[in-house]
């Protein structure tokens, strides 16, 4: 099936979209958490690092193939609070990923028309780290196609927590009651306010958790497991996840 898409705000790009899918039901927002990057480098007798650097590569071909596609915001679980515990070197080439990821293959995403976000405490991070994605931020800032928001430093148990400071910090002023309290409130006081929840939640390794990412956007969403680890995931396994959503029935509590 080839049709054409907007590539930029300015340009046309012609793609070929894979049979099968329903291009009128593909998830609005993706999140997934990309795992298993230590063991892949662990099965070939690699170091671990070897691992998250094979994987910046698959992140790469699934922003371009998601964005084809007509996803409009995709959520990668990058770097958790809890990954502050991995040993010193990891951590350190952990930070160095987005500012190589980013050096790289910024021009692109701006030719894409995608916009870059991030989620979690930032503030936290490396002065390095912190100027790349600022950089990434303020350099898409106009454009309006994909949505690739980057979970850094981020805990989702953290994040909720702090909303509800925030929200109580209001009750005690008095510039809200208790009673006016809802869950959109609560929603709107969180990393993700700005973004429609996710549809679709995809994590790769085999392993069935949700590790503190979006314990609270994730309520309706539908979850995708696979065994295979994240540098080994491709287009075709991300097609594969989004055909499955789109054969489940979402009732939200209803018949």
């Amino acid at each position: 099936m080839q049709i054409k898409i907007p590539f930029t705000k300015s340009k046309v790009q012609t793609i070929n979209r894979p049979p099968g899918l329903d291009y009128d039901h593909i998830p609005k927002h993706v999140a997934i958490i990309m795992d298993g990057n230590g063991r892949w480098a662990k099965n070939r007798g690699m170091p671990r690092i070897a691992g998250h650097k094979e994987g910046m590569g698959v992140v790469k071909k699934i922003v371009r193939h998601a964005s084809d596609l007509g996803v409009q915001a995709l959520t990668l679980y990058a770097f958790s609070t809890e990954n502050w515990k991995r040993p010193k070197n990891e951590v350190e080439f952990l930070m160095k990923l987005p500012v190589d990821f980013l050096g790289t293959y910024l021009p692109e995403l701006i030719e894409r028309n995608v916009q870059v976000q991030t989620i979690g405490d930032v503030s936290l991070l490396p002065p390095h780290t912190r100027n790349a994605i600022e950089e990434a931020i303020e350099r898409t800032s106009e454009n309006d196609g994909l949505i690739l928001n980057f979970a850094l430093n981020y805990g989702s148990r953290y994040e909720m927590v702090n909303a509800v400071k925030e929200i109580a910090a209001k009750v005690e002023t008095g510039e809200i009651s208790a009673s006016e309290v809802t869950e959109e409130m609560f929603s709107s006081h969180l990393y993700t306010s700005d973004l429609l929840e996710p549809d679709l939640l995809i994590r790769t390794s085999g392993e069935q958790r949700l590790s503190n990412f979006l314990l609270w956007q994730l309520a309706y969403s539908e979850f995708w497991f696979t065994e295979v680890y994240w540098p080994d995931f491709d287009e075709a396994l991300f097609e594969k996840a989004l055909y499955d959503y789109q054969n489940r029935k979402r009732r939200y509590g209803g018949i």
